[in-house]
């Protein structure tokens, strides 16, 4: 009994040494496995969908696969890419479950045809003749060769076929699939969308209901927002009639930030101009126009240029200037340049030619088309075929390959600029040309010029530096932004302060943890980095309380520059929970709403006891409208310039020749009297109706099968632990 009695004054020595061998039991399991995070799941899985797990690595390297190249942004490509896992897996899910799939034989139809109708949508859209704007078939036809007989490894090793080339097809596979089981989802459901009897006949007597009525519209900007007042229970109101507009799926937040704009100072403009002018001396005299520009950040175009084609900044003076000279420096567009004249003559106004054309899509096939275009080149020059002969064999350019790849007459400008400056400046009338565009190599050969105009044309260099901010402006701005966010730490007071200097307090929309993108901000790192603030996700920073202003500011850069545009402050404003807000958690985002429903209720006061419209009209300097043939089903009033169906439907209620009642509508209040309500005319085509509705509602299944999946499916999305 003693020691049971001991044990129990020391209970707090048991407790606290059983918790201390549990959490070296739990580190030791984590050490055995460091992938494997405290609450369990693993550190290393971006996301589960309905079991589908996504590991870091693989989500990556298909990432990297898929948009490293790209011109899509990173947050973007990772976005699409996390879209396409969720309906992969919710779809192979479901299909799966109904007994759905894509057999071989499919897979290929899918992929390769014959039917252009039957190919995937994925397959379509990436394999397009940018000409014709069909399914290059030809492009197809040889890649199923390539894969239906295991040519792949042998054609990356020969560098016909890029080193990823397996894998990226092996990722569009499973895209076709995706895509195609989705489609026969979509078909099953549509197929069992029907309209019944009753539906159909409510539908054509909805179509066939006519009424006409005389009415007033008194706008709500008859009051001022200023003379409405507003209490809780307006707002309360509101909200408990529309509540279902604020359930959220998901935790989402709101920042307030000051914005900082990053201009350049009247010395940057100077110094960057006084840039230009060192250099003309050295621009005059150079041999190497293409060299010298290069190394200068310029710019030479091969192209010879009308007076009317140049910017009026420079176009009269171009022309007056001898050869070699330079004119600068002169502002345009925010920009500083020096131009100089490196040659002048008279280019023609049209060409007639000719062109093969092998297309190109990678540098494999590049390459490989490159090598038949020398070959053909040869022949041509050497006499052994003519150059009709071989675009009819040769030329992948299907609109002209049949008449020897004529293009017939075109002036300039008519076709992309390589091709352009081949035909109209740097050929001779009956020789070859190859020349690389967006659409492969082509094989030119120009058989006539016209001379009509014979104007002269200029061929120019530049020089040209942005003025743009320079460190020094980038770094003082950096400074009043650290200044503001250090001397306020919460976000009453930066707001007092913001206001108190002068700057714009501005409000994001509500935020969701993996958003990259914030109001004025635009996307970007910065904006990422103050949202993985906001929600708590940023390493090495404690979560984010309510009114906190953030440790750090952020910095914001314009697409495809290299300065800082922007710095913010940033502070916490609102962390709402998912589910369902309490009404005041709204007030700021239902406030015009709010107004406008008591602006309503003012009117309605105002119109009580009125007896006619005339009457309604003067006294809010309105007028009477005529609204004839109204429908129940569109509830359209022509004059009001917009669907009332509130006022409608009281028209339709309201007996002949009386007044309504004030009518609360979206544009105003209003208040009618009807003057004729035809009979209804025969029930009409039933079968007609059954059929639209049926056609309507179909047509909306593709555009939500996934999403209504994705409602019920189970999702555990971790990207902003590592994105």
């Amino acid at each position: 009994m003693a020691l049971i009695g001991k044990i129990r004054r020391k209970k707090w020595l048991l407790i606290g040494s059983l918790t201390s061998a549990l959490a070296l039991f739990i580190l030791m399991l984590m050490f055995d496995n460091p992938n494997q995070s405290f609450f369990g799941g693993s550190q290393t899985m971006v996301g589960d969908i309905e079991g589908r797990k996504i590991e870091y690595q693989e989500f990556n390297q298909i990432h990297d696969m898929l948009y490293s190249n790209s011109q899509t942004d990173s947050y973007s490509g990772r976005n699409f890419l996390w879209n396409y896992f969720v309906d992969e897996a919710i779809v192979k899910k479901e299909a799966e479950a109904i007994g759905l799939g894509i057999s071989k034989q499919e897979l290929i139809a899918l992929q390769f045809g014959p039917d252009q109708n039957r190919l995937s949508g994925v397959i379509r859209s990436r394999y397009q003749d940018p000409n014709t704007r069909q399914v290059d078939m030809t492009q197809l036809n040889q890649l199923k060769d390539i894969i239906l007989n295991n040519q792949i490894d042998q054609m990356i090793e020969d560098q016909q076929l890029i080193p990823d080339f397996k894998y990226r097809w092996a990722h569009q596979e499973k895209e076709v699939v995706k895509d195609g089981l989705q489609n026969k989802m979509a078909n099953l459901i549509s197929k069992g969308m029907y309209t019944p009897n009753w539906m159909a006949e409510m539908i054509t007597e909805g179509q066939n209901q006519k009424v006409d009525f005389l009415y007033v519209q008194v706008p709500y900007d008859e009051i001022d927002n200023s003379d409405v007042s507003l209490e809780d229970a307006d707002y309360e109101a509101y909200f408990n009639e529309n509540k279902t507009q604020f359930i959220l799926d998901e935790e989402t937040r709101k920042v307030e930030y000051v914005v900082f704009d990053v201009s350049p100072s009247a010395q940057d403009s100077a110094d960057i101009r006084g840039e230009i002018a060192a250099l003309i001396p050295t621009f005059e005299s150079a041999e190497n126009d293409s060299l010298f520009v290069e190394n200068n950040l310029g710019r030479i175009d091969g192209a010879y240029f009308k007076k009317d084609a140049l910017s009026s900044a420079i176009a009269d003076t171009v022309f007056s200037m001898a050869i070699g000279s330079v004119y600068g420096p002169y502002l345009e567009n925010g920009t500083y340049n020096a131009v100089k004249i490196t040659d002048r003559k008279i280019a023609p106004d049209s060409v007639s030619a000719r062109h093969i054309l092998r297309r190109a899509t990678d540098l494999a096939s590049l390459q490989s088309a490159q090598k038949t275009i020398d070959s053909l080149k040869n022949l041509v020059e050497t006499g052994i075929n003519t150059f009709e002969e071989l675009a009819i064999s040769f030329s992948e350019d299907a609109s002209n390959a049949g008449n020897g790849g004529d293009l017939n007459t075109f002036g300039q400008g008519a076709m992309v600029k390589e091709f352009n400056d081949v035909c109209f400046f740097n050929s001779e009338i009956g020789n070859v040309y190859p020349v690389i565009t967006q659409f492969g190599v082509h094989l030119i050969q120009v058989y006539d010029k016209k001379f009509e105009s014979n104007e002269p044309s200029v061929q120019l260099a530049y020089l040209a530096r942005n003025i743009i901010p320079s460190q020094n402006t980038q770094d003082d701005i950096k400074e009043i932004a650290l200044q503001l966010q250090e001397e306020n730490q919460n976000i009453e007071e930066l707001r007092t302060a913001a206001s108190s200097k002068g700057y714009t307090v501005e409000t994001s929309v509500l935020l969701k943890a993996n958003d990259f993108a914030i109001g004025t901000l635009g996307s970007g790192q910065g904006a990422r980095d103050m949202i993985k603030w906001a929600f708590g996700t940023s390493q090495n920073v404690e979560p984010s309380n309510v009114g906190d202003v953030s440790p750090q500011i952020y910095s914001f850069q314009n697409t495809g520059q290299y300065h800082v545009s922007k710095y913010a402050v940033a502070a916490l404003q609102v962390i709402r929970p998912a589910g369902l807000p309490n009404y005041q958690d709204v007030k700021s985002e239902i406030e015009l709403q709010v107004i406008t429903r008591k602006k309503a209720q003012l009117i309605k006061d105002q119109l009580a006891g009125a007896t006619d419209l005339l009457g309604v009209a003067n006294k809010y300097a309105s007028k009477v409208d005529t609204a004839t043939n109204v429908t129940f089903s569109s509830a359209f009033i022509q004059g009001a310039g917009a669907a009332e169906p509130d006022v409608v439907a009281e028209a339709f209620k309201v007996d002949l020749n009386q007044l309504s009642s004030p009518i609360t509508g979206v544009n105003g209040v209003y208040v009618i009297k009807p003057t004729n309500k035809p009979a209804a005319a025969p029930t009409g085509n039933t079968a007609m109706a059954r059929q639209s509705s049926q056609q309507m509602a179909r047509v909306q299944v593709p555009g939500k099968l996934v999403p209504s999946l994705r409602k019920n499916a189970s999702i555990e999305d971790n990207r902003s632990r590592f994105f």
